[in-house]
């Protein structure tokens, strides 16, 4: 029934059964069918990269096509095209003999054409008395018809991964741009910050992007740049916030004075009015003028919030839901804190204006992860406070002890 479909190659080119399951799935496609001949053309150029095929390839089935008369491919006139070679070459831009076969085998291993080879090798067509072809040996272009509907979806899908590649690219370099001046304007201005671990973190994310990636690498340099910057744009926003509370604090004059000369050591003497003084929701600051509270807060860096939350864990159960995803929430966890380990709220303000709201918040994590240890947490708070203000106190020995402690291994800071 299909025999007239099926033929072996001549020569030394072997018969594999691929190659007559090939056609008989050709034999079997739907009859009748009809499609523009360049319109599938160039969807196989779109999807060339899938079916492995260099340009040149491309050349040569343009060229076949050439020699089919038609504008639509009908299998009812018969597909088979029989130039020689040296038309071929002609019609595909003068490439050599050995490049034109190597490219036609290449087609045919594609499934794109198949071979019609007659008993000699040669290509012909036997003609009627009206010179209708009844039969040709040359290069079967059903291939093309029988795929048509495959090829338009994979030239589809081929677009449309090459526009999510592009899109993926063009955000990276957004992202790259954004983490660079972010950096470049907070070193340059002086940002309270550990930007040079910032800019460690940029330079090793570039490090390990390949210089010609495919999508999903670009994909994954673009997550680890976009939780950079985020972490960035939160050190700035941090910075932001404690330049308001200070600010606030001179213009509603909450100028609060403490005669109270508590020495430093690990006990707190307070009375039980202090302790039982309601919590507030943020820290008060002192009125200072802001030259001060500069110089006080640039003594001590203030460091990645994902940082703080690996080397003192136990605060985020005091968060608000039982988690702390930003520094506000920290602050409020740090004062929930601060009255469960019997910290009196003028140590803790004090502490708020000698090393700013969100280095008390760190002081008082880590006093929780280390009160196994403190006898007076409040005494151990007032003691690092006068350091602060000092200038001779670091959150950064603590936060790496801490880090150390959970087995936590990561770039020497502070």
């Amino acid at each position: 029934m299909q025999t007239r479909h099926v033929t072996t190659p001549f020569g030394r080119r072997p018969a594999t059964l691929a190659l007559v399951k090939g056609q008989l799935a050709i034999a079997a496609s739907t009859p009748g069918t009809r499609v523009e001949k360049w319109k599938v053309f160039r969807d196989v150029c779109e999807a060339r990269e899938r079916f492995g095929l260099q340009d040149r390839a491309l050349a040569v089935l343009d060229a076949l096509l050439t020699f089919y008369p038609d504008p639509q491919l009908d299998g009812e006139n018969g597909l088979v095209v029989f130039p020689s070679n040296a038309q071929l070459s002609v019609r595909a831009h003068g490439i050599t003999e050995s490049t034109l076969r190597r490219q036609l085998g290449a087609l045919v291993d594609a499934g794109l054409i198949q071979r019609r080879d007659s008993p000699n090798g040669k290509r012909y067509a036997h003609r009627d008395r009206a010179g209708v072809i009844e039969q040709a040996y040359g290069f079967d272009l059903s291939p093309l018809l029988a795929r048509a509907t495959e090829l338009a979806l994979l030239a589809q899908d081929v677009a449309a991964e090459r526009m999510r590649f592009r899109r993926a690219k063009e955000a990276l370099t957004i992202c790259r741009r954004d983490v660079r001046k972010l950096i470049t304007a907070a070193i340059e201005e002086g940002a309270p910050g550990n930007w040079e671990h910032v800019e460690m973190m940029y330079i090793g994310i570039l490090g390990r992007h390949p210089r010609y990636p495919d999508r999903n690498q670009v994909e994954a340099t673009l997550d680890e740049m976009e939780l950079l910057r985020s972490e960035a744009l939160n050190l700035l926003e941090m910075q932001s916030e404690t330049k308001n509370m200070h600010g606030n604090a001179i213009p509603n004059d909450r100028h609060i004075q403490n005669s109270n000369t508590e020495s430093i050591n690990e006990l707190e003497p307070s009375s039980e009015k202090e302790q039982g003084e309601s919590v507030p929701e943020e820290p008060q600051a002192t009125s200072v003028t802001p030259g001060e509270t500069k110089a006080k807060l640039e003594q001590i860096k203030v460091f990645p919030l994902g940082m703080v939350l690996r080397a003192c864990p136990q605060i985020g159960d005091y968060g608000p839901g039982g988690g702390v995803a930003h520094w506000r929430e920290l602050m409020t966890a740090a004062v929930v804190v601060r009255s469960m380990l019997g910290v009196s709220p003028s140590a803790y303000e004090e502490a708020c204006n000698a090393m700013g709201p969100e280095n008390a918040a760190v002081a008082m994590a880590c006093i929780l992860e280390r009160s196994n240890f403190i006898n007076s947490a409040g005494g151990y708070l007032r003691d690092l406070t006068k350091r602060a203000e000092r200038g001779e106190f670091s959150l950064g020995p603590m936060l790496m002890s801490l880090l150390k402690a959970n087995g936590d291994t990561v770039r020497r800071v502070g």
